[in-house]
């Protein structure tokens, strides 16, 4: 599974962007689909995660105001990210997990990341 994230940019306190993550190859409905971010100097932190049930969690930051999704048909996960704050600045990383029960026992693959960036 090859993943390509995009949507990230500049935008200000208050605004919102909408992260997209289209995947090739593979059976994208297999898969669980989530989003993570890293911001300088800090590590990685999931920030969102769809599953192919389509339940969701988020992290406590961002309840409330992001919203996971995704599109099956299309291959494609989203995050919309609403009332964005200077601490929401990251590169995010879109994931695709699906676990087996055979080695190995799992597949994790990683899209590119794209910056986000919140100013005050």
């Amino acid at each position: 599974v090859q993943l390509q994230a995009s949507g990230g940019g500049l935008v200000q306190v208050g605004g919102f962007l909408r992260l997209s993550c289209a995947a090739s190859g593979g059976t994208f409905s297999s898969y669980d689909m989530g989003w993570y971010r890293q911001a300088p100097g800090k590590e990685r932190e999931l920030v969102a995660v769809i599953r192919s049930d389509g339940s969701a969690n988020y992290a406590d930051s961002v309840k409330g105001r992001f919203t996971i999704s995704r599109d099956n048909a299309k291959k494609t996960g989203y995050l919309q990210m609403n009332s964005l704050k200077p601490e929401d600045t990251a590169v995010y990383y879109c994931n695709a997990h699906r676990e087996r029960t055979v080695l190995p026992l799992s597949y994790d693959y990683w899209g590119q990341g794209t910056q986000v960036t919140v100013s005050s």
